[in-house]
């Protein structure tokens, strides 16, 4: 493929490259249920998607009454981990993309995920990309601050040894977008029909470059991009 006019490329994991929040949200929604919180799971989506659960901590109590603590959320990962080692699919055209990307850069790329370690970790081994990003995997978990602040991409960046500026960032949520255009990156928003992503709409608000509905066209829109005045 042509010459990519980025130094690196950070991927943000959940709804990029795996199809995993209708799954996590399921095992969410059970457990709250659980605490006396009943909600949906389109309305746990629109509330938790891009946010580290702990973070909510103050909304879960409101509605049950419950402060979460380590141990709940421990036992929330483990039975979100079990769903997802049987049930998690790739995001359509998300492995092609990777490996061309991967492979135009010179394995310049990260993931860079507001999940915790262990849940990024199984989901790429899951659909066959743990070898592409084994030695620049990122959790906002082992950052002082995660999304929308840009700490995980800024040590995506740091990893790789590049500047955040010569980074596109792949994002999804527009929490995902504020910390990739918080680090400085040029952000390229992916936006499919379904739940789980923020709109194009809501993407664009938030100041991401380009919105894109189909991962297969990432390899291609990044080599294109810098040409006509920067847009694809």
């Amino acid at each position: 493929m042509s010459h990519i006019p980025f130094d690196a490329v950070l991927f943000d994991c959940d709804g990029v490259l795996v199809d995993s929040e209708r799954i996590t949200h399921v095992v969410l929604v059970q457990m709250l249920g659980e605490l006396g919180w009943t909600v949906s799971v389109e309305d746990a989506m629109e509330i938790f998607v891009g946010k580290m659960v702990k973070d909510e901590a103050e909304r879960i109590k409101a509605h049950t009454g419950v402060m979460i603590d380590d141990a709940w959320l421990e036992h929330f990962r483990a039975r979100r981990n079990e769903a997802l080692a049987r049930d998690l699919v790739e995001i359509p055209g998300a492995p092609a993309a990777v490996r061309a990307v991967h492979a135009a850069l010179g394995g310049r790329i990260a993931v860079a995920s507001g999940a915790d370690r262990r849940k990024v970790e199984l989901q790429l081994r899951k659909v066959d990309l743990l070898d592409c990003f084994e030695a620049h995997i990122y959790s906002g978990h082992e950052m002082p601050r995660s999304k929308p602040h840009p700490d995980v991409y800024l040590a995506a960046a740091a990893g790789l040894r590049v500047a955040p500026a010569r980074c596109a960032v792949i994002e999804d949520t527009v929490t995902g977008a504020r910390a990739g255009l918080a680090a400085g990156a040029t952000v390229f928003g992916y936006s499919p029909s379904g739940p789980g992503h923020s709109s194009a709409a809501a993407l664009r608000e938030a100041g991401v470059a380009h919105v894109f509905s189909d991962m297969s066209d990432l390899p291609g829109l990044l080599a294109r991009w810098g040409t006509h005045g920067g847009a694809a």
